[in-house]
């Protein structure tokens, strides 16, 4: 009998031996879905080998069962080292299980090269079709949870909005009688503290209106000089930053302007310096805010450094998540709203941060004032 014919023989003859070691070395879990498929897969392999002894089959046919084992893998939720155990398990299995028959070693050699080239077709096949999947339900599940994120967040700035909008009319009414208070008690003592307070806490509302969307796109544009802008924030918070001790040096320079919404960016200028503030809190002298840009390649720079803590890189990675904070008493949408204002300028706001200093760039863009085209940002 010729040795391709005696090797068929005997395989033929043999199949129940060949499972009963393949299924002792093989994982299989309990929870398995298709746990009832996988010796009929085995099977399936085994003739496929048969077939390729006696004739070198199709490439599609190995594909195909490959991707068949691939989908019951996947929706079995099977480890994929468990898988590649399998897949290999069934390989050593066979190839041992063919050196038991009577065909002379010397002339298997052949035979079991060919085997190998199969089952490294069907492992390549198997194994991407399978990652492919997981990979598509991953998506699958990330775009779930941010569709719920964005419902949550929908529901959220509704109840905001609605809540901050009820709080603001009784603040806007006292912040008026503060103001009629200083111009006519101007040596009353604490007002200028009252005053200060009732600005801050009307500055949290807006954060949250900007969260909600109500209020997001309002606002006429405008020619604003950066460094002036930036001079008047500074007068503003001077209370907070004598209580820290706290040396801003702006050197933004003169007469570099950009086009856009003075209520905004003074927002997204005011809350970085408040978190480089609230930065410095627990840091020894000196300490330093530096504000520094310039104009170049169609864009304007602008710098807000401090020489605080290094902000960990988890934490950078989410710093402009809405509701993401590392404050006890923080709300997480400062810098959240930031990057949306930034973002309606056509510009971008990034940070970085190292063990001497942190720094937020913001980069918007630069146009002459004859080119400006006033349009809704």
């Amino acid at each position: 009998m010729a040795v391709r014919e005696q090797l068929l023989d005997y395989l033929d003859h043999n199949l129940e031996s060949y499972l009963i070691k393949w299924k002792q070395k093989i994982r299989i879990s309990k929870t398995d879905i298709h746990r009832d498929k996988v010796e009929a897969n085995g099977i399936l392999m085994y003739r496929l080998v048969q077939q390729n002894i006696k004739e070198p089959i199709a490439h599609e046919k190995i594909v195909t069962l490959a991707h068949k084992v691939a989908v019951e893998r996947a929706e079995a939720n099977i480890n994929i080292g468990d898988f590649i155990y399998n897949v290999n398990a069934g390989r050593s299995v066979l190839m041992k299980h063919i050196t038991y028959s009577e065909v002379n070693v010397n002339d298997l050699q052949n035979t079991l090269d060919s085997i190998n080239d199969l089952f490294d077709l069907f492992s390549y096949h198997a194994v991407t079709e399978y990652t492919k999947l997981k990979e598509n339900e991953l998506q699958e599940k990330i775009s779930f949870i941010d569709e719920t994120h964005q419902e949550k967040l929908s529901i959220l700035g509704q109840m905001s909005s609605s809540f901050v909008h009820e709080f603001r009319n009784p603040l806007t009414a006292i912040i008026g009688f503060v103001k009629l208070l200083q111009k006519e008690y101007p040596d009353l003592k604490y007002v200028e503290v009252i005053d200060h307070e009732l600005q801050q806490l009307n500055f949290r509302i807006a954060q949250f209106l900007h969260v909600s969307k109500k209020e997001i796109d309002s606002g006429q544009e405008e020619w604003l000089e950066v460094k002036g802008l930036f001079d008047s924030i500074i007068a503003f918070i001077y209370p907070s930053i004598i209580d820290i001790d706290v040396q801003i040096v702006n050197e933004f320079p003169a007469n570099l302007s950009v086009y856009g919404q003075q209520d905004k960016l003074r927002q997204v200028f005011l809350n970085i310096l408040m978190n480089s503030l609230d930065a410095l809190k627990a840091e020894g002298s000196p300490r330093q805010i530096r504000i520094t840009g310039e104009q170049a390649e169609g864009m304007l720079t602008i710098r807000i450094t401090n020489n605080g803590p290094k902000i960990s890189d988890n934490t950078l990675d989410r710093i402009f998540e809405p509701f993401y904070t590392t404050k006890e008493l923080g709300t997480g949408i400062g810098l959240y709203v930031c990057q949306k204002i930034i973002q309606n300028h056509h510009g971008e706001i990034n940070c970085h941060s190292s063990e001497e200093e942190t720094t937020f760039t913001i980069r918007l863009p630069f146009v002459e004032k004859k080119d400006a085209i006033k349009k809704p940002l």
